[in-house]
């Protein structure tokens, strides 16, 4: 039998949501699974499936081979991991925590002062997804890792492996987050117009989730243009957008909804034209928020 199907003692502290899903999800694929969360009481529902409770966390570790922390912040992974590193030494450490990239190279930083091997983790998925084929999780750090524990980690979502960096998937995730965000509260201004006429947010939906996915269709052409560096647009440049936008925003007004999500739009809009950019696409709009206004 090889190192990878050899079955996988797996410990997950922190028991939110998203813990509460993964190890639930370990558990109903057969591997032994120790969980600990430092509110007591989150894992009976785990224990009644399978899982083990430990008493504290070092008692979590020392079950496992692989240990997998999900929890709350950048901050929380110190204080749950600091007093146990000698416990963590010599084995796989994966981060599963929302930590920005930054955060994610002070933990490997961190893990290879104490001789961890470290893997960081970027979640694209909602605790129910987890285990179906919709989920997705990117990975940065040790290769080591991901390579012997992939099928382990296929178990969650689609496992994909970004580089040594252990920043940049957190860098993907977040990214990824931005633009998803974005459309929401772009969605969210919209039912608040439609509203206005008394049309509902689920009629609007119908409307606007294929109009988004028709759209999506043209953020390859979007990217192709940002990376030539050539922005020059002979047939919608921002000159042609301003006015539309100008008058998105008065319709805004008129329906008496906040410029929260809109105004912002419209002030890169603006700014690239004071800048003399009036000719160029909208994507040069990705150097204004890169800080190359020159």
């Amino acid at each position: 039998m090889t190192a990878n199907e050899q079955q996988t003692n797996v410990a997950v502290l922190g028991l939110g949501p998203m813990g509460r899903a993964i190890a639930a999800t370990l558990v109903k694929a057969g591997l032994p699974t120790t969980v600990w969360n430092r509110t007591p009481g989150k894992d009976t529902e785990l224990i009644g499936l399978g899982a083990v409770g430990a008493i504290d966390s070092a008692a979590a570790i020392e079950a496992a081979d692989l240990v997998v922390a999900v929890l709350s912040d950048h901050a929380s992974v110190h204080t749950v991991l600091d007093p146990v590193a000698d416990r963590l030494r010599g084995k796989a450490l994966i981060n599963l925590t929302s930590t920005a990239p930054e955060d994610s190279r002070e933990l490997a930083a961190w893990a290879a002062a104490h001789e961890i091997d470290f893997l960081d983790g970027g979640i694209m998925a909602v605790p129910p997804m987890i285990g179906t084929p919709g989920a997705s999780i990117l990975y940065s750090g040790s290769a080591a890792i991901f390579d012997r524990y992939h099928g382990d980690l296929e178990k969650l979502g689609s496992a994909e492996y970004f580089g040594a960096d252990a920043g940049t998937a957190a860098l993907y995730d977040f990214a990824l987050l931005a633009g998803m965000y974005a459309m929401f509260t772009g969605f969210f201004h919209g039912a608040a117009m439609v509203r206005s006429a008394g049309i509902s947010a689920s009629d609007f939906a119908t409307r606007a989730s294929a109009y988004v996915a028709a759209m999506a269709e043209l953020l390859p052409a979007y990217a192709e243009v940002i990376d030539s560096g050539d922005y020059t647009d002979d047939v919608q440049p921002a000159s042609f957008h301003k006015p539309a936008f100008d008058a998105i925003v008065r319709a805004s007004r008129d329906a008496g909804v906040a410029l929260d999500i809109v105004g912002p739009v419209k002030n890169l809009i603006d700014r690239q034209i004071a800048d003399g950019r009036a000719g160029e696409g909208l994507e040069r709009i990705t150097e204004e928020l890169a800080g190359h206004r020159e």
